[in-house]
């Protein structure tokens, strides 16, 4: 399952960003990536999301695969929007 969002946080997807998101996604079981122009981290590693430094209006993909593959990303979803760190596409 996957779905795309465009960065709307005027920060892009750094320290404050990327923690929220992580946070939100590590009690899934699933295994949830986060791919941007071609490169693709675990999005349950803050290190991982950070390095790859994705700015305000840049377009990522989340990926989830597992048991609970469809609540992480409605999770994600959640995040996005009540955070104001992006929009679906």
């Amino acid at each position: 399952m996957e779905k795309t969002y465009k960065i709307t946080s005027s920060v892009g997807l750094h320290a404050r960003p990327s923690t929220v998101l992580v946070a939100g996604v590590t009690p899934f079981a699933s295994d949830i990536q986060l791919e941007y122009k071609g490169k693709t981290v675990n999005l349950k590693s803050i290190l991982g999301v950070m390095s790859l430094g994705v700015p305000t209006g840049e377009v990522v993909t989340i990926k989830a695969e597992g048991s609970d593959a469809e609540a992480a990303i409605a999770k994600v979803s959640e995040l996005m929007i009540s955070e104001g760190l992006g929009q679906e596409c």
